[in-house]
């Protein structure tokens, strides 16, 4: 077997431990990674020495030039994924893109656009659709258990650790992340894509900061250097995590870079209180809603059908959904009977999805009857469901969501 070279874009946690440590170590035999770049070489180097000392590169299309890669995993900050993406795919590489794919409507046309013209391919990495609770979900509608789908009420709430963590990095400013609606929302829609394999028309949102931004509490520039750190809740000492002392703290010097700026910054412009109404063009209903400032973390949904109702969701021990024991759906049938159906769900990075997800796209010759392996228009549909949401919020109004269907033709 000839294995395909590929290489990455992005060194970061999730690059590190999402795709570069298993490319150099459990996929081995399928995978030749032959390189990474991130504009922090000090981050690039680190991964490099974890992975058996992969090639550095300090500039993109010299990498691209040099290896010739078949596959580039892009996993970098997510307003430059359009920029790789499409670099790639005009240099004749499949991608494999981090979600969200990118963050606003004319980056998304660009990647589609490009994608059409190269002839190669864009994947998403929605591990969701493989952790083996929302695929049980996703077989219980398709094989029409509660029947044609008319209404979904879904919520997912981040904890006080979690959720805050994002207004101390990149994501906090719209301009780099899309927000929440776009950065964490997108793995949720794609999810009730999914679910209803249906394609999103209209929608109208609200959104606000009701905890994080500035709110007129005392606050200084960075937790590391703040007067607070014994009366502010979210003080939080990125030294004592090995990880984050190495990979940011030790690299603030190439690109001043602080992974732990004040929650109550003036910059924050991102909103940490949302709530989404959408109707898909089958006509079903979603209520969608988002805190990042909940007491404990997890989500729950209602999926309500013509011949009955699910009832399910989880609360989560850690971010990454890690920790997670096993899971009921609940199953109300009209005739008034009610099924309690148990989920064995493994332990592993979101909640078992992660491992089968690399499984997919980098071992593949797998049967796919849930269709768990996404697009590059399942990546659109989810980030423009996200961007279509953040100009509702501005605007005030009802919107459409845009249908790019005839851009991938």
């Amino acid at each position: 077997m000839t294995k395909k070279k590929y290489v990455i874009v992005g060194a970061g946690g999730r690059s590190l431990y999402m795709f570069a440590k298993p490319m150099a170590t459990e996929l081995q035999d399928y995978v030749d990674f032959r390189g990474v770049f991130d504009t922090n070489q000090t981050r690039a180097k680190l991964l490099s020495e974890e992975c058996g000392q992969v090639p550095v590169y300090a500039d993109f299309h010299q990498m691209l030039a040099e290896v010739q890669p078949d596959v580039v995993v892009v996993a970098s900050t997510d307003y430059t994924h359009h920029f790789y993406i499409i670099e790639s795919l005009e240099a004749g590489c499949d991608v494999i893109s981090e979600k969200p794919m990118t963050i606003d409507e004319e980056k998304t046309r660009a990647i589609l656009e490009a994608e059409r013209k190269s002839g190669k391919k864009v994947t998403v990495t929605f591990n969701l659709r493989f952790a083996p609770y929302f695929a049980k979900v996703k077989e219980l509608i398709q094989s029409g258990a509660i029947g044609d789908v008319y209404h979904i009420q879904f919520e997912w709430f981040l904890d006080r650790d979690h959720g805050a963590d994002y207004f101390r990095r990149w994501h906090a400013e719209m301009k780099n992340s899309g927000g929440l609606l776009v950065h964490k929302s997108t793995h949720h829609f794609d999810i009730i894509n999914w679910w209803l394999a249906s394609r999103p028309k209209q929608l109208q949102a609200f959104g606000a900061r009701r905890v994080y931004g500035d709110q007129g509490q005392p606050k200084g520039e960075r937790c590391m250097t703040c007067e607070y750190t014994t009366t502010c809740e979210f003080y939080k000492d990125i030294t004592q995590d090995p990880f984050m002392d190495q990979y940011y703290v030790g690299a603030e010097h190439e690109d001043g870079y602080w992974r732990d700026r004040c929650v109550f910054d003036e910059r924050i412009d991102i909103y940490d209180t949302m709530s989404v109404n959408l109707e898909y063009t089958s006509g079903a209903l979603l209520n969608y809603s988002l805190v990042a400032y909940s007491p404990y973390e997890g989500w729950k949904a209602v999926i309500n059908g013509s011949n009955g109702r699910l009832e399910v969701g989880n609360v989560h021990r850690s971010a990454d959904m890690s920790a997670i024991e096993a899971s009921t759906i609940t199953h109300h049938r009209l005739d008034g009977t009610t099924e309690l159906i148990q989920v064995s769900t493994q332990m592993g990075g979101h909640g078992g999805g992660d491992e089968k997800l690399r499984k997919a796209i980098f071992i593949g010759d797998v049967e796919d009857p849930l269709g768990q392996q996404a697009n590059s228009l399942a990546g659109a549909d989810s980030c423009l469901i996200g961007a279509t949401a953040n100009r509702s919020i501005a605007e005030g109004k009802l919107l459409q969501v845009p249908d790019l269907r005839s851009l991938c033709q």
